[in-house]
């Protein structure tokens, strides 16, 4: 097991990552963050919140959304339904796809797909932490990294978050 990120370089990455995401989205009047159940919502609820405090806004559009019944794997009966929470139209609007480990590209077609269903957004961005550049099967790239990592398929990338798992730091396993 190594160490790719430990908690002080998670929590610089986080702030990198919301800046560059103010940079780009400025006031965010006519943005949306919308993390990928399950684990990515760690992530897009730390950036959000990351967002509001930079912006000084009082609230900024952010939802939850659950791919489960979109994803190509469904019949395997290894994903739990979780809750999806967008209570605001996209529609027109730029959307900020958030979501941990990009890998093969599946989990983002299947979010795009879901994301259809609450509208049609202006924009679709892809904020990620962390980046397993060359396992894609799908042509999907980040719009935004925190850390990218060559891998071989052997190799699984896990994401801990202190919410959940008691601390927050990313590891190769091999």
């Amino acid at each position: 097991m190594k160490t790719l990120l430990d908690h002080n370089q998670l929590n610089i990455t986080l702030q990198r990552l919301a800046h560059q995401l103010i940079e780009n989205h400025l006031n965010f009047s006519n943005t949306a963050i919308i993390g990928i159940q399950p684990r990515g919502v760690f992530l897009s609820d730390r950036i959000a919140a990351l967002v509001q405090k930079i912006t000084q806004k009082k609230q900024i559009e952010y939802g939850k959304l659950d791919i489960t019944f979109y994803r190509d794997d469904i019949h395997q009966g290894i994903h739990v339904p979780r809750n999806t929470d967008i209570e605001f139209s996209i529609e027109g609007r730029d959307v900020v796809l958030i979501d941990d480990v990009l890998h093969t590209g599946r989990t983002i077609r299947s979010a795009m797909d879901a994301l259809i269903d609450f509208g049609r957004p202006r924009s679709v961005e892809l904020l990620v932490l962390i980046d397993r550049r060359f396992s894609r099967e799908l042509p999907i790239q980040p719009d935004y990294i925190g850390h990218s990592v060559d891998t071989i398929i052997t190799q699984k990338v896990k994401v801990y978050w202190a919410e959940q798992d008691k601390k927050d730091e990313v590891v190769l396993i091999d």
